[in-house]
Formats: C-alpha cells, structure tokens, sequence
C-alpha cells in the first residue's frame, strides 16, 4: 500500500540556512549534527519505492531560513510524479501576498507552508485572513510547524496549537495540518483536532523521542481522534523507513508491564492513510 509522506523538505544546505541557525540545529537531536542536504534520491533510498512526498521549503528570516519557492518548484519538476509541492511565506516580510499568489498561479504549488514561530507570528493574528482566504478560494491545504523548536530567537507562543483553533472557526472549509502533532503542546493538538473536521495533525519527527510519541498517541486512541492523524517524515531529519519502524515497534518497550497498548491497526491505517484525497490534492 502507498505510503503519502505529507511533511519533508526541500532546500540546499548550507546555502539556504543562516549561521546561527545551522549551529543550533545541533539540538534538534540532543547536540548531534545533523546533515540537513535534503536530496530526493536518499529519501527514495530510504523510503518504500511508491512513497509519495509532499515537499516545502520554508521562508522564516527571523530565523535565518529561506528557501525560494522556485526551488521548491523545480525539485518538483525534477522528480515528479512522486513529489507535490507547497509554497511558504514569511507574512512579517513585505511582498509576501505576491509571493503566495505566484507560488501557487505561477510555479503551480498546491499548498501552503507556514513556520509561525520560526518568523515570529501568531496564525491567527487578524493581518493574515487574506492568507487564509486565499487558501479557502483556491482549495490550498495548510501545513504549520507547530510545536518545539532548537532555535533560541523563535518564540514559543507563536506556536502554540491553541491557536488554529481560532483559524479553524473563522475558515472551516481550509484544510489544516498541524505539523509534529504539536509536541511537546500534544495534548492542545488533540483538542484541535478533536473539535474541528477540517483540522489535521502530523507525527513527523516523533519516534526518536518514543516513550513521549506513545503517551502522545495514547491521547489520540483514548479521544479517538486516530483518522485526523497524518503520517510524515520530516526529512531530511529522519526518514520515511525510521519513522515507519520507530511506529510499529512502539509497543515492544511496554512488555512486561501493564500499560495499555496502542492499536496496531490503526497505525497501520495511518502510516497508509489516502491523504492526497484527505487534503484534496490532485494526484501526481
């Protein structure tokens, strides 16, 4: 069964990073360094051969991140059919509607990426209904990091997943992921997506971190929120066959003890999840 990876990366690094940035990126895995070169022929090597990626740069100049969205596009062009591309703004930058507009009329990327606390805005600040109008009219999903971060300057109360609540009453038809299901806010996360059929989240970049990501989808199990989760990657800090493992082993650390179990079929599920039609992305 297809696997549709619905959070990896594509830039050029080191050139599409600040320093400071690329320093700090030592934390993202408990001070080891991590090679960011996101090259699509090591995703495909590590990943099963009919994977599906959606793919993104970032646009964050507070945090010393910024990747061109005609990079995105021709990465696209270069390894279609098996990626989908998504555009990124910086809404705290001038010119950044023209940049969404052109993005998706121009370059034709199918979806949004915002990094709200890498550049240091609230989501649902009123100064972005154009964005999110924008996505409704064009029936353009969008993917936020939400959650935890390495860098020192990124304020955490941008991203806190509280606020997509306030999105997702004004914009009920704008499909939303929640990147990271909001870690360590996971518990936020799950009330989100709970409330709103239109909110999603996504478990990428969670398995390193296994006891945590078991306590966080137990809250997915017991509020039964398993079909609003969403399997991705976050390549190139981990892979497609990492995340896959570390999902399906989660389990194996409660032997011997009598904590409850997370359903197996359901991970299976969400690791096989459609979410190309779940996010209503027209197929590669």
């Amino acid at each position: 069964m297809m696997i549709v990876d619905v959070h990896s990366h594509a830039w050029l690094y080191p050139e599409h990073f600040g320093a400071g940035f690329r320093e700090q990126a030592q934390r993202a895995r408990g001070q080891k360094e991590v090679d960011l070169s996101a090259d699509f022929e090591r995703y495909s090597d590590a990943a099963p051969a009919d994977t599906v990626a959606i793919v993104f740069g970032g646009k964050a100049r507070l945090s010393g991140l910024w990747v061109d969205d005609r990079y995105v596009a021709e990465y696209v062009a270069r390894h279609s059919p098996r990626v989908i591309g998504f555009l990124s703004v910086d809404p705290t930058q001038t010119d950044w509607e023209t940049e969404m507009r052109e993005g998706h009329e121009v370059l034709g990327l199918q979806g949004i990426k915002l990094l709200p606390m890498y550049a240091g805005f609230r989501p649902d600040d009123r100064a972005l209904d154009g964005l999110w109008s924008y996505a409704e009219k064009n029936r353009l999903p969008v993917i936020l990091h939400s959650g935890t971060t390495f860098i020192s300057q990124a304020p955490l109360e941008c991203t806190l997943p509280r606020w997509v609540d306030n999105v997702a009453i004004r914009f009920p038809d704008v499909r939303i992921v929640l990147g990271h299901l909001g870690h360590p806010f996971e518990n936020e996360a799950v009330a989100v997506i709970r409330k709103h059929p239109n909110v999603y989240a996504d478990v990428s970049a969670l398995f390193y971190r296994p006891y945590q990501l078991y306590n966080s989808l137990m809250l997915v199990q017991e509020y039964g929120v398993w079909n609003k989760v969403l399997f991705g990657s976050d390549y190139p800090f981990s892979t497609v066959n990492e995340s896959v493992s570390g999902l399906r082993s989660l389990n194996e650390m409660l032997t011997g003890t009598a904590l409850p179990r997370l359903n197996r079929a359901e991970i299976e599920a969400m690791i096989h999840r459609d979410n190309l039609s779940l996010l209503q992305l027209n197929r590669p």
